[in-house]
């Protein structure tokens, strides 16, 4: 590993006790560094490219970029760099997309320190990491294949436009927070709607806040 044999880790999470607490988990494995912070995902984004790590600790839920942002990014410029998800919400929500995106493990926040622990020092070995819970979403995943599409057939964009659209905002507001065209935007809506087998706005938020799809 580099840095003198330790793994260098990057901890992404914009909550300041949260970091504090995995820094002191992390401190009782001798391997195992925490060799920087970032509070925020364009932070996060901005150390990846200019810094050197082993693994990324990431959240989900940030400010700025979100979690699926900064793993893109990741992947962008370090295929290879392993991110390990660490976040409150559950397994049903976003770990196959981050799985699906490029992400090495997917942990929520509920697990004990030595699984965190271990989930650290599988990845950096170039492993993946799933709880029993995610890979029994995994299989079940290939049976559900057949059946009616669900969120988890959405692409990245459809599934954000479903949540802004969710969350109460306009397609004018949504092409401006994403910069894209009213058009665009609209083209999303609609697909949304079809693959969803659904007629309106409504029943689109209806479906997203029953999920928890929205905070």
């Amino acid at each position: 590993m580099k840095g003198g044999g330790k793994v260098r880790i990057l901890v992404v999470d914009d909550h300041t006790i949260v970091r504090e607490g995995l820094k002191r988990i992390l401190a009782d494995a001798p391997e195992l560094r925490v060799a920087g912070e970032a509070a925020s995902g364009t932070e996060a984004i901005k150390l990846v490219r200019d810094g050197h790590w082993d693994v990324v600790l990431l959240d989900v839920s940030l400010p700025g970029a979100n979690g699926l942002e900064v793993l893109r990014a990741v992947k962008e410029h370090d295929p290879k760099l392993p991110v390990l998800v660490l976040t409150m919400h559950p397994e049903d929500q976003y770990a196959l997309r981050m799985l699906r995106a490029g992400a090495a493990g997917y942990l929520t926040k509920e697990g004990a320190p030595a699984q965190l622990v271990a989930a650290i020092r599988k990845v950096a070995a170039g492993g993946k990491y799933i709880s029993a819970a995610v890979a029994e979403k995994l299989a079940w995943e290939i049976e559900r294949k057949k059946q009616p599409a669900t969120h988890e057939d959405l692409s990245n964009r459809e599934f954000e436009i479903l949540r802004l659209i969710a969350s109460g905002k306009t397609v004018s507001q949504i092409a401006q927070d994403l910069h894209l065209s009213v058009k665009t935007v609209s083209t999303y809506r609609m697909r949304l709607l079809m693959k969803l087998n659904m007629k309106s706005n409504a029943e689109l938020t209806h479906y997203a806040i029953k999920g928890g799809l929205v905070d």
